[in-house]
């Protein structure tokens, strides 16, 4: 049986850390599933492990370094 569960969540900018609000699925297990970014003005990170968000105005650039600084390099593999 396929238990999805949705909460809203707050996440930090991974750049800079302006808050925005998500709705975070999981599976039964409490696993990442998918996000949606309920707040204007920023975009999801894709990332198959967390969900990630950023402002809209940092680049692509920004946004990678941040992510390799707080996670180290990510497998594309999943």
């Amino acid at each position: 049986m396929d238990d999805k569960h949705t909460k809203g969540e707050m996440h930090g900018c991974i750049v800079c850390g302006r808050l925005y609000q998500l709705y975070v699925v999981s599976d039964a297990r409490g696993r990442f599933i998918d996000c949606k970014l309920m707040t204007a003005g920023g975009k999801r990170v894709n990332n198959s492990r967390r969900p990630l968000v950023a402002c809209e105005k940092h680049s692509e650039k920004e946004v990678e370094a941040a992510v390799i600084r707080a996670y180290g390099v990510q497998d594309d593999d999943d």
